[in-house]
């Protein structure tokens, strides 16, 4: 991905990619296991056998609950686990569905959005898609 793969701390290149448009995680050249969040030795080697790839951005909520605020808050909102497609599980949360509708299971597709300023990843319910659609969630 270029120099700055090699420069800089593992989790400052992940928001670097972010501000791009990019969603990376890093998978093991020698298991072939997804990882994330970014590290610099694998745990499934031991050594700095990680390498950068583009998400899918496709994924399985594996646990969610719902966090309980005042609506002058902002309100209920979600928090997940998502289990990538590529390997690797991240905290985030399901955006533009009830909170309590999140259902363990449920397919979801990654977003960029910006938030205080800095790029995050969020995730949205997965929809799906005819023959005939073309459209992309990504």
């Amino acid at each position: 991905m270029g120099e700055d793969e090699h420069t800089m701390a593992p989790a400052a290149y992940f928001k670097h990619m972010l501000r791009r448009g990019h969603f990376m995680i890093q998978r093991c050249s020698v298991t072939g296991n997804g990882v994330f969040y970014p590290r610099v030795i694998s745990p499934y080697s031991g050594k700095s056998t990680l390498e950068w790839i583009e998400a899918s951005g496709t994924g399985t909520v594996y646990s969610t609950t719902v966090v309980h605020r005042k609506p002058e808050r902002g309100g209920n909102y979600n928090l997940a686990l998502i289990d990538l497609d590529e390997g690797g599980r991240m905290m985030s949360r399901v955006e533009d569905i009830d909170p309590a509708e999140v259902r363990i299971g449920m397919r979801v597709r990654a977003d960029i959005v910006e938030q205080g300023g800095e790029p995050v990843v969020v995730f949205r319910q997965a929809v799906a898609l005819s023959d005939n659609d073309t459209r992309s969630n990504m």
